[in-house]
């Protein structure tokens, strides 16, 4: 594999000095630390060489040139560093690329302004920025991190990252959460107006381009659903609610069969005179996957409705379509106030003391009960820190069971999991350590919102069980990166930033 070629750093333009403002200041030191820590960890270099790797791969194993390397190395940490502030942001694909274009101090931090130079991402490259790397790879460059931050630096004898105290690493608390899916709430017959639109959208779509079959307007089909649906909404509150319903699903139905019968018709007209546009025919095949993805999921989305509404039998939850558009959502029951049910799916996390996460995993099917993720769990924190290392896991009591206490046990891991039993649990509080990690346990629910809301997004608007993974992976970096930034550093000679008034 090539060597990583040395790039000239000196050329990043000196930022402008900002006074006035405090909080800018505060952010822009955190920022300059974030930077540190990229270098300092490896985690910059280990993310080009990977991509490096990469590259060679797709290339059928052919070596790239000096100045093809040179364009790597530098288009990969600009699509790190722009992943991570995108991440820190909480911004868009196209507001992360207009803020590129306006903050220096954004395109310091990006390696974007060469002199007097700025060339920033396209909307469409910031999306394809986080795709750079698989999940896989990414989880190696996460690991990276929490291992330097635990090392020492061959030359100061200090932390490689310059912390003042070396991450604890040898307690950990643990808790499941539900990364929600951006969709509506799955109505069934709400899917067949879904269904309606998707298919007259494209028929539009086409017509558009040149290709027509005979057929009213598409708007006249979708101002018939959403008469219907209306009517639906409506049929709730009339004193023969069910019958009315039923009508009203009928109707539905007849309508939706006339609906895919026009859309069928479109869909092959386009896939054999697809050359009389003036699309590609990659451009062609999306749009032509677009209406098979819907056509396929009708029929089983019409049964389900009719046997929910018409039928009035239940319908299981691993036979549910919860969303015509993404198909890996489940059904996670919580028993929450206001939250009894979400559709989602389930993301374990696991963080030290302090406030690092040390441990992830999304569920791409219906997750096991938190006691069996125990074990997975722990298994993958011992390849990532080491064995011997953990000494206490702390969760609720959804994690307890006789086989996670003797695993603990057998491995000489103290057992912070609040027991199940009442009778046991008012016997455990009473120790000093327990009762320690219990009220610690709290921080965690507040690790797991700060994680979903400044991190994932409210809602994470990834589509797809492997772009939510990819997705999460970015945001526990990026995390992380934030948290280590704000830890007290050996150096403690830095002047101190203003105070507020």
């Amino acid at each position: 594999m090539p060597e990583i070629i040395p790039l000239q750093t000196e050329l990043r333009p000196v930022l402008p000095t900002v006074r006035g403002n405090v909080d800018y200041l505060r952010f822009e030191t955190e920022l300059k630390r974030i930077d540190e820590l990229l270098r300092l960890s490896g985690i910059e270099a280990l993310f080009v060489r990977l991509s490096l790797d990469g590259w060679v791969g797709r290339s059928g194993g052919r070596q790239p040139t000096a100045t093809e390397q040179v364009r790597i190395q530098r288009e990969s940490s600009c699509a790190l560093r722009t992943t991570v502030l995108k991440r820190i942001l909480g911004a868009s694909h196209r507001q992360m690329s207009r803020r590129l274009a306006e903050c220096a101090l954004f395109q310091w931090f990006c390696g974007l302004r060469v002199l007097e130079e700025v060339r920033v991402p396209s909307k469409s490259q910031v999306q394809r920025y986080e795709a750079w790397l698989p999940a896989d790879q990414m989880d190696a460059v996460v690991s990276r991190l929490l291992v330097a931050a635990t090392e020492s630096d061959p030359v100061t004898g200090g932390n490689r990252l310059r912390l003042l105290n070396d991450l604890e690493l040898d307690t950990v608390w643990l808790d499941s959460t539900c990364v929600k899916a951006n969709i509506h709430f799955p109505v069934d017959w709400v899917l067949l107006r879904d269904a309606t639109r998707t298919l007259m959208k494209a028929i539009t779509l086409i017509r558009r381009h040149g290709l027509k079959g005979r057929m009213q307007s598409p708007g006249v089909f979708l101002r018939q659903m959403n008469r219907l649906c209306m009517a639906m909404s409506q049929s709730g509150k009339r004193a023969d609610s069910a019958k009315a319903r039923k009508q009203v699903l009928r109707a539905m139905k007849r309508l939706l069969k006339t609906v895919k019968g026009h859309a069928q018709r479109h869909r092959d007209l386009l896939d054999q005179h697809w050359e009389e546009t003036d699309w590609t025919r990659p451009q062609t095949e999306q749009v032509l996957g677009r209406i098979d993805a819907v056509l396929e999921q009708l029929p089983a989305a019409v049964k389900q409705a009719h046997e929910r509404i018409i039928g009035e039998r239940k319908v299981a939850n691993e036979d549910k379509i919860l969303s015509l558009y993404e198909p890996e959502v489940r059904v996670i029951v919580r028993g929450k106030a206001g939250a009894g049910v979400e559709f989602g799916n389930t993301l374990l996390i696991a963080e030290q003391a302090q406030g690092v996460v040390v441990d992830w995993r999304l569920y791409e099917e219906s997750a096991p009960a938190d006691s069996k993720q125990l074990p997975a769990s722990l298994e993958r924190l011992e390849q990532r820190v080491g064995e011997g290392v953990i000494e206490a896991m702390v969760g609720d009591r959804g994690f307890d069971s006789q086989a996670n206490r003797e695993l603990l046990k057998g491995k000489g891991i103290f057992n912070g999991l609040c027991p199940r039993g009442v009778a046991e649990l008012k016997r455990r509080r009473h120790g000093a350590r327990f009762g320690e990690l219990q009220r610690r346990r709290a921080q965690t629910e507040a690790r797991i919102a700060i994680l979903k809301n400044d991190f994932l997004g409210r809602p994470m608007r990834q589509k797809g069980y492997g772009n939510r993974r990819q997705g999460v992976v970015w945001s526990v970096l990026a995390h992380n990166l934030w948290v280590l930034a704000r830890l007290q550093q050996a150096d403690e000679a830095k002047v101190p930033l203003p105070v507020a008034a």
